[in-house]
């Protein structure tokens, strides 16, 4: 199998297809679930909406990739989309600010890392892709799972954690 062949990982992409769009109906689960509580928390609202753009980065990429197209084609659309994506979330973030200005690398990690370094990978790999060097696909692998992690562990947040808060 080859990092550059998009039809040989049809199946792939049709798996993070559908764990994205589960994954997303597990967040607005959670955002429904605990709108008034998530509201009360300046910065909840902009957790939840990072979470949501990473997610569909991947339902969008997966998506992108079992149209039938050139590769070269297919990687310039996974890195265009990917750099917005994460682009609007480092905005997000840029503007929220840490959760608490005595944690910043807590908040490094809970965050940036959980939709940048995803962002990242897909970009990379759409570049990568794009240019037939470098990996292609195999960059999108650690995106996703990166991806399927930290929106677990936000819809965690989201879902359960807020409850044990207090408001700002």
């Amino acid at each position: 199998m080859s990092g550059y062949d998009v039809g040989a990982w049809g199946s792939f992409f049709a798996a993070e297809v559908g764990g994205a769009a589960a994954l997303t109906g597990l967040l607005f689960v959670a955002v429904s679930i605990n709108l008034s509580r998530i509201l009360s928390f300046p910065k909840l609202p902009a957790r939840a909406a990072e979470t949501l753009g990473v997610l569909l980065l991947v339902v969008v990429t997966a998506s992108l990739a079992l149209v039938p197209q050139p590769a070269r084609a297919l990687g310039a659309e996974v890195a265009v989309v990917a750099l917005g994506f994460g682009g609007g979330s480092l905005r997000i973030q840029i503007a929220h600010g840490p959760d608490s200005p005595d944690d910043p690398r807590s908040w490094f990690l809970s965050r940036v890392g959980v939709t940048a370094v995803p962002s990242l990978c897909f970009a990379v790999g759409g570049i990568s892709l794009a240019g037939q060097i470098g990996g292609g696909i195999y960059w999108l692998v650690p995106g996703t799972l990166l991806t399927f992690v930290g929106a677990a562990y936000n819809a965690w947040v989201l879902l359960v954690e807020i409850i044990r808060q207090k408001p700002e």
